[in-house]
């Protein structure tokens, strides 16, 4: 049947859009929080992941490999090795050691581990190793066996013993062990041990450290600086693996200090002070100093008591003091130099000037009289420093006036540390211009009021042999590092203080004050050593009495500083003695060592005998 044909659209007629059709629909952005949810999830997933890997490879390295791991670290394992620095030695100017350090080893042990492996055999064991370390050490061998019998890790068996007794005593004894040392050597035991000080074993650091005096102020120097080796080292034996240094510093010795000591004059010294302290009864403060008159290089300095520094635990606070720099006190007389220094330098009077000089002189609220009573006498300025009148010198310094005083005061170096390179060094003390009472000027020219150690005195003396000139005092002369170059500190700025000129004039009337004539003789005439001129002042300063705070009738300050030879200065000695008995002077010892030091040196006796200088008028 045929089919009918399609139907046709009529021209012009419009095409007509289905009537199922919609419009489209706009994609929406996606939702920020639900973005942030799916990352969380996804990085706690991630987490857990990682962390059931790493607890898988724990378990496999705690379980599978921990065997072949276990055998590898005792095989081999990184050390630490220090390298000590041997500490420097404390030479004389000589070049004499006065400390030193040797190699040493401190035996230790571990009971424990004895008991652990000797099991019933131990307490004959330990006490065939008490026995050995006994006879070689000389300790106490019932000591010996309790600790090494005892509940302990770690014991030391002996501090100090050389590497030989060490090395011997391992090899009959494994459990012994050896730990290393320094052991510090001073050979003249208690020579100069106030200025040198000790150092001992630091078991922290495990280096000698010092304690006490130049060891201690110079400790950065002496001990230099510890090096470093990283090695690979076996487990079971501690031996260093041969080739497997990962890094290595060098250790800085220490540098040697040389000082300017005499060895033998400062035993002479020493011995001398020990002495002359014990057979006065002065207390054991008392020092003395001998320094060159042109360089103020310190000879000598010694103490009235001392110490041991291979034993510092049996020493006391006062024996280690060095109270030459670290001890003030009144100089009395001896400043009376400072005053007629003044009084020359300025042209207020000369040596034979003569001065009527009563009994007492009133200066403010205080009467000042002279050690000795008289009325109206005459005397010479030279009479006035020899005698020592405290009256006629309160007469010279209110010609010289406070203000010039007060300045000469200031160039002798007084109330200032000298900067002699000694640890805990004091000032002393002047009072202040400005503090000035009315009486004050009556106290300061006669010595009183004003403090000074007793390497100060030295150097007022100084500064007259040294034609005026004060050089400020030193005691190192100079280092040696592990190069072997010396190095010498810069030396000391000199100060000018007086003339030549009055730098001799008051060296002729201080020879005055050992002058020993009939009617003319001076207070330190003791101090006199024959063929010799001696040049020097005596001073004798009360001391306060704490019970009443006013000055006491009993105690003194008994002084001396003087110079040798006087025509031709080679050294000063100045010599304080603390509260020694009533009558003492200090003359007689400062004769002891210049005449030690006159013969030792072979010093050409003087041309002409020393002049006698009026010091009285009839």
């Amino acid at each position: 049947m045929p089919t009918a044909p399609p139907r046709l659209r009529s021209a012009g007629a419009a095409a007509r859009r289905p009537t199922s059709a919609r419009p489209a629909t706009p994609r929406r952005p996606p939702d920020p929080a639900a973005l942030a949810v799916r990352r969380l999830r996804i990085g706690r997933v991630l987490l857990v992941m990682v962390l059931a890997i790493a607890t898988l490879k724990l378990v496999v390295v705690q379980t599978v490999e921990a065997g072949e791991l276990r055998a590898a670290s005792q095989r081999q394992s990184t050390t630490n090795i220090r390298l000590p620095a041997e500490r420097g030695a404390v030479l004389d100017r000589a070049g004499e050691p006065l400390a030193f350090s040797v190699d040493a080893r401190a035996l230790v042990a571990n009971p424990r581990l004895i008991a652990r492996t000797r099991g019933p055999d131990t307490a004959r064991y330990a006490g065939e190793m008490a026995a050995a370390i006994a006879q070689a050490t000389g300790q106490d061998q019932a000591e010996l066996y309790n600790l090494l019998t005892s509940d302990r890790g770690y014991v030391v068996l002996a501090r100090l013993v050389t590497p030989d007794v060490a090395r011997a005593l391992q090899e009959r004894f494994p459990e012994i062990a050896d730990e290393r040392r320094e052991d510090r050597q001073y050979p003249g035991g208690t020579l100069a041990a106030n200025v040198i000080g000790a150092a001992t074993w630091n078991a922290d650091e495990r280096k000698l450290t010092g304690r006490v005096g130049l060891e201690s102020s110079q400790d950065n120097l002496l001990a230099g600086f510890e090096g470093l080796r990283v090695v690979d080292t076996a487990e079971d034996s501690n031996a260093v693996i041969p080739g497997s240094t990962r890094f290595e510093r060098a250790a800085v010795q220490g540098s040697d200090l040389q000082l300017t000591l005499d060895s033998d004059l400062q035993y002479t010294v020493q011995q001398a002070l020990v002495d002359y302290v014990q057979r006065t009864g002065a207390d054991p403060t008392s020092s003395a100093v001998v320094l060159d008159a042109h360089t103020a290089e310190v000879l000598a300095m010694a103490n009235g008591q001392t110490f041991d520094p291979r034993d510092l635990s049996a020493a006391s606070p006062d024996q280690l003091r060095n109270t030459a720099v670290q001890y003030t006190f009144e100089p009395g007389s001896v400043t009376k130099v400072v005053t007629m220094a003044a009084a020359l330098e300025y042209g207020i009077a000369g040596p034979t000037d003569v001065l009527t000089v009563p009994g007492s002189i009133r200066v403010a609220d205080r009467t000042i009289r002279d050690s000795w009573s008289h009325g109206t006498e005459q005397y010479t300025l030279t009479g006035v420093l020899a005698k020592s009148s405290n009256v006629g010198t309160i007469m010279t310094a209110q010609r010289v006036g406070e203000e010039r005083f007060a300045d000469m005061l200031a160039r002798f170096g007084l109330g200032q540390r000298t900067g002699v390179g000694l640890p805990g060094e004091e000032p002393g003390q002047v009072p202040p211009r400005s503090s000035w009472s009315g009486s004050t000027f009556g106290n300061l020219p006669i010595g009183q009021g004003l403090t000074v150690t007793t390497l100060q005195m030295a150097g007022m003396l100084q500064t007259v042999a040294n034609d005026g000139v004060r050089v400020p005092p030193r005691i190192v002369a100079g280092t040696t590092g592990a190069d072997g170059v010396q190095v010498a500190p810069p030396p000391p700025e000199p100060v000018r203080v007086i003339s030549p000129e009055t730098a001799a004039t008051l060296r002729t009337m201080l020879t005055a004050v050992t002058q020993d004539v009939r009617g003319q003789r001076g207070t330190g005439h003791q101090a006199a050593v024959p063929g010799y001129v001696v040049a020097g002042k005596t001073g004798t300063a009360q001391q306060v009495d704490p019970n009443c705070g006013c000055y006491s009738s009993q105690l003194h300050w008994i002084n001396f500083a003087g110079m040798l030879p006087a025509d031709n200065p080679r050294y000063v000695i100045a010599i304080m003695l603390d509260a020694p008995d009533p009558g003492t002077s200090a003359a007689p010892l400062f004769h002891d060592i210049a005449t030690y030091l006159a013969q030792r040196e072979r010093l050409p006796v003087s041309d002409q005998p020393p002049p006698v200088q009026t010091l009285q008028l009839p």
